[in-house]
């Protein structure tokens, strides 16, 4: 059974930073294409940022040169650095893992944690 749980969330200002952190039970860390999501209120979730194992990363455009993401596969780890924070990435930010194939045969997802931007 693997398991994804995040934090590091909290409330922030405008402008401000965090750090959050996705720790995975299981074997498949290191095989899985790792990514971080975001649903903010009242919208569907999207995707923010993707890392697979060998450090390739994309980001969504919202969030580029502000969001950096990287992954740590002997800790089993990855984490999505945020800032020059906005009100508009308030949002519950969810850590996902799955396969690295054209076909995943896995896609986990985490409990979400709340990050709130405002003044």
């Amino acid at each position: 059974q693997v398991q994804l749980v995040e934090s590091g969330g909290g409330l922030v200002q405008p402008g401000g930073s965090l750090r959050l952190s996705c720790a995975a039970s299981g074997t498949i860390f290191s095989r899985s294409i790792m990514g971080w999501y975001r649903q903010p209120p009242g919208k569907q979730r999207e995707v923010v940022a993707q890392i697979v194992s060998g450090g390739h990363t994309v980001y969504v455009d919202s969030v580029k040169g502000r969001f950096t993401i990287s992954r740590d596969n002997s800790k089993n780890t990855m984490y999505l650095q945020m800032n020059s924070l906005k009100a508009e990435d308030t949002a519950v930010y969810y850590c996902n893992a799955k396969e690295n194939s054209l076909d995943p045969t896995w896609n986990y997802w985490g409990q979400g944690t709340q990050v709130t931007v405002s003044s």
